[in-house]
């Protein structure tokens, strides 16, 4: 059954069910470029992304079969999907994935996280939601807590690569924004667990064509370390995270839900300090602090006119 979106639900359960949803998936992105940085230690980049977004469609392919799903009709539902998998997975992941080459993973999921500023102006110009005073108010405290989690990395600029590293996360977030919109128009017409693993599916492909014709397969080391990298990313961190933010974007504002990766960053840090030995200073700790404000502002009634 797909989940068809609603209007915002003013009953308590609902609202705690995807609120609930919605943090469970910031913990797993939050852990996406740490777990990148590792299995890079093994594997070249277009096929790791690859054989994440594969392992990930067919994952929630067979969890959809067996639950007797619906396979997405219509020419339209499939160009949809078609667009999703470019955005969210094709271009998301060759971003996520290069960028981790030149940018520390706790400022990369910071920058990467800057994702809800242009959703917000996606969803206003093609989606015409509007939000309120509350609305604006937290996406602006968002948007400055950004800042101040990202300020502490500044000695990152300094390395060549960074430029580089900077237009990779570009492509990922635009990517990912663009697709969101698609997931918000899609949602209700077919079965959400089938889209997630279709566009999962399509998306994977012109990662592993670019990857058989730049990259060789025998640079795949099968470590321990690799294996776990890629089942907690292919599994966790896309399959189940896919699914769960589809099923939020459902029955939810596009801009009420994006507040929610203003958390990500923090998380991000929080998993850079304790694997990579990223500092974390007072200021970031502050801006942390002004995302959970934020967090708390958008995903009330108030910020819906």
């Amino acid at each position: 059954m797909a989940c068809v979106p609603a209007p915002w639900r003013s009953r308590r359960g609902g609202r705690l069910v995807w609120i609930t949803q919605a943090l469970l998936v910031m913990v797993l992105w939050a852990a996406c470029f740490p777990l990148i940085g590792l299995g890079l230690q093994d594997a070249p980049h277009l096929y790791f992304a690859g054989l994440r977004a594969l392992l990930a469609g067919i994952a929630l392919l067979l969890v959809g079969m067996a639950l007797g799903r619906p396979v997405p009709r219509g020419v339209m539902n499939w160009a949809q999907l078609t667009g999703i998998g470019i955005g969210a997975t094709t271009l998301a992941f060759l971003g996520m994935f290069h960028a981790s080459e030149f940018i520390s993973p706790g400022l990369a999921t910071v920058i990467a996280n800057t994702q809800p500023i242009l959703a917000t102006a996606v969803g206003y110009l093609l989606l015409g939601e509007r939000p309120g005073w509350a609305g604006h108010t937290g996406m602006a405290l968002g948007f400055a807590g950004i800042l101040l989690i990202a300020l502490p990395g500044g000695d990152a600029l300094s390395g060549g690569g960074y430029a580089l590293g900077l237009a990779y996360l570009l492509l990922a977030t635009l990517g990912v924004t663009f697709s969101n919109v698609l997931i918000r128009r899609v949602a209700g017409a077919v079965d959400i667990v089938m889209a997630m693993a279709i566009q999962l599916l399509i998306g994977a492909v012109p990662l592993l064509l670019a990857a058989a014709m730049l990259e060789q397969a025998d640079d795949i080391s099968w470590t321990g370390r690799f294996v776990f990298s890629l089942l907690t990313l292919g599994l966790a961190g896309t399959a189940l995270a896919y699914w769960l933010w589809c099923r939020v974007l459902a029955v939810t504002e596009l801009y009420r839900a994006n507040v929610f990766t203003y958390l990500v960053p923090g998380l991000g840090l929080a998993m850079g300090a304790l694997f990579y030995d990223e500092r974390v200073s007072m200021m970031t700790v502050f801006g942390v602090l002004l995302t959970l404000a934020a967090m708390s502002l958008v995903s009330t009634k108030a910020g819906a006119r």
